[in-house]
């Protein structure tokens, strides 16, 4: 072989080493943590911030439905308030509630100019509401909305845990890919030794070390995207944890249960159906408070009254009680606002419906994607097995000099199709699982 082809094969050596270099620098420095599903979801369920949100409009909800509270409690109001006038009228009567009247105060010239009077009121108020059907109803759909935050609260819980698996089974994939990359670029490097050692002793041409070189490109390539999907999916499960981005994750194997498809239906009581139902009946509830604005209100009062005509005195005193009754004979927006409440639970009462039904085709869509997986992985091992026995036959060929350098590649290229396809099979069957167990969840 000649100096310049020597020359060549180191080049080729010398940049493949650095582009290895270039792309994998983070691999050697980056730490992985181990990262148990158990543990993720642990985190996410105590951390997560959508779920912090869905408490707190929880919490908004059961502070909302204490504040009908007040159509049983009463209303206490003291109040003190200085007053001084030279009202003929006024003056009188702030000297009769002070109870300081003698017979000079009847003097008509008083009377008709009287000087300036001061007045200083200390006021007891009480209201108690004693028959009020329209805010009845309002607190029974004040009830109903915290029962919709709550299932809504643990609709939020179910969908991160779902996230979470989804993303940890992302991560599992990442890392199969990675550990099928890293085989193929050992099979790789092993094939362009071997090619190169005979093209360097003249055995084989130019073409054939060229598309060693290509193919090992090729796999370092793949090799560095599967890295990027590792980190990711990290990053990802980092954010459901609420933990700062930038970790990588290395996952245990996770294992999901079974499920016979004869067992799987849509369950009545999972959490976003009964959020629902529970705001249709919170409308009902509502609509009810607003037809119950025809009836009339009972509503107890009572004023306790201290005056004195010297600040912070407390000479004279009275107090007024009484109930009233009222009624709102007509009210031109009252009629109007109850078919809008009307519309309002009949839209959602069929988007309840169209739940219903989405996620039954949902439940049929997964058992179908279910099937197909088993079926792809009881194929791919085949197809894996198969792969394996070729690629030894074709490299047991290659160096007799039997078959070309391009078939000894595509053996190689096509195991690595093989082993990430029986590794995506496995993603699809856990992913399918644990949709459908999200699917059916049951509050019972």
């Amino acid at each position: 072989m000649s100096e310049d082809q020597s020359k060549q094969g180191k080049l080729w050596v010398l940049l493949s080493a650095l582009y290895f270099c270039a792309v994998y620098p983070a691999l050697a420095q980056q730490s992985v943590e181990r990262l148990r599903l158990d543990d993720a979801l642990n985190r996410a369920t105590q951390q997560n911030r959508n779920i912090l949100i869905a408490k707190l409009d929880e919490q908004v909800a059961k502070a909302g439905y204490k504040q009908t509270n007040a159509v049983f409690m009463p209303q206490v109001n003291v109040s003190y308030t200085a007053f001084t006038t030279n009202n003929p009228l006024n003056a009188f009567g702030f000297k009769l509630q002070q109870q300081r009247i003698s017979a000079m105060d009847f003097d008509p010239a008083g009377l008709n100019n009287p000087e300036d009077h001061p007045d200083f009121m200390t006021k007891f108020s009480v209201q108690q509401p004693l028959l009020n059907m329209d805010m009845l109803y309002a607190r029974r759909a004040a009830a109903k909305q915290v029962a919709l935050y709550r299932y809504k609260r643990m609709r939020t819980e179910e969908f991160v845990v779902w996230q979470v698996q989804q993303s940890y089974l992302q991560l599992q994939l990442s890392w199969d890919m990675k550990a099928v990359m890293e085989e193929a670029l050992v099979t790789a490097q092993s094939a362009r030794k071997f090619i190169k050692d005979r093209y360097d002793l003249g055995m084989l041409q130019q073409s054939d070390f060229l598309n060693t070189e290509v193919h090992l490109k090729t796999v370092e390539t793949q090799l560095a995207e599967a890295q990027s999907n590792i980190n990711n999916a990290s990053d990802f499960l980092s954010v459901l944890m609420n933990r700062p981005a930038g970790s990588t994750y290395q996952p245990d194997t996770a294992v999901f249960a079974d499920v016979p498809a004869d067992e799987v239906v849509l369950p009545e009581s999972r959490a976003d159906i009964r959020a629902m139902e529970s705001a249709v009946g919170a409308y009902n509830e509502m609509l009810k408070s607003e037809r119950m604005n025809y009836l009339p209100r009972l509503n107890a009062f009572a004023d306790y009254q201290l005056h004195d005509d010297r600040a912070f005195g407390f000479y004279g005193n009275g107090y007024l009680a009484g109930a009233q009754l009222s009624w709102d004979l007509f009210r031109g927006d009252l009629h109007q606002k109850v078919k809008s409440r009307r519309y309002e639970r009949d839209k959602l009462a069929e988007e309840l419906e169209q739940t219903k039904e989405q996620s039954r085709v949902e439940i049929s869509k997964a058992l179908r994607q279910l099937k197909d997986a088993r079926y792809k992985i009881n194929q791919q091992q085949e197809a894996v097995n198969q792969a394996m026995e070729a690629l030894r036959i074709t490299r047991n060929r290659h160096e007799q000099g039997l078959v070309s350098t391009t078939d000894l590649l595509m053996a190689q290229t096509q195991l690595s199709q093989q082993r990430l396809a029986y590794a995506q099979a496995v993603f699809e069957k856990n992913s399918a699982l644990i949709y459908l167990e999200f699917l059916t969840k049951n509050h019972p």
